[in-house]
């Protein structure tokens, strides 16, 4: 029975995955409407998946808990600090001009609306991929798999995931580097869920990830 449902959980993520990425890649739709079909897949699905699976307790993962927020806080400024920061180290040693032109060209986010993407993105967003990669595809799937195993699956598939959304944006080196850093960034939000047993310590370490991913966003677009 455990073999089985690390088959379904690990089937239901990488096909999400997959039809995400085909949807950031090929697809292309406007924001909103890619923002409607990721809220079906990596919400909706574990959803459905936990009504076939009694067992399965989705909302606890949603439980408030205020363990670890300390560290928490200062973990997120900390990550806040070294991308910014690392961006005026080195961002001029990298051409970023295509971040903006893709985000502009393929999903319709430009200068105008980027103020409420970099809002949904920072609040919304890493809630939901949090939900899913951390809760879902990692303390879920920790419940029937061995913690090792839990732990790359996880990290592995989400780093894969924002390959089809990132392509164009960087040359080779810096896109490796980025898919590194989510992959290393994957196992320390997991590290957090599973020290606290729930998802909103990554949630808030992530958040200020995003916080400095927009505010480099901000810049690309000139807006500040």
């Amino acid at each position: 029975m455990a073999k089985k449902k690390i088959i379904i959980i690990m089937t239901i993520v990488s096909i999400c995955c997959l039809l995400m990425g085909l949807v950031d890649a090929v697809i292309r739709p406007q924001y909103m409407v890619k923002s409607i079909i990721k809220i079906l897949l990596f919400l909706i699905c574990p959803i459905v998946y936990s009504m076939y699976d009694k067992e399965l307790k989705l909302k606890l993962l949603l439980k408030p808990n205020h363990k670890g927020l300390i560290i928490a806080v200062i973990s997120g400024i900390s990550v806040f600090t070294i991308i910014f920061g690392g961006y005026f180290l080195i961002g001029n040693l990298f051409d970023l001009s295509g971040i903006t032109s893709s985000l502009t060209a393929n999903i319709g986010v430009s200068k105008n609306n980027f103020l409420w993407v970099a809002i949904y993105i920072s609040l919304v967003n890493s809630l939901l991929e949090e939900f899913f990669f951390r809760g879902f595809a990692f303390l879920t799937l920790k419940r029937f798999a061995s913690r090792k195993f839990a732990y790359v699956f996880s990290s592995l598939i989400f780093a894969i995931y924002h390959l089809a959304m990132m392509v164009g944006w960087f040359d080779v080196i810096l896109f490796i580097l980025t898919i590194s850093s989510l992959f290393i960034g994957g196992l320390i939000f997991d590290y957090f869920n599973e020290k606290y047993e729930n998802i909103y310590i990554s949630w808030l370490v992530h958040m200020f990830a995003n916080f400095a991913i927009n505010g480099i966003g901000f810049i690309l677009f000139g807006i500040v």
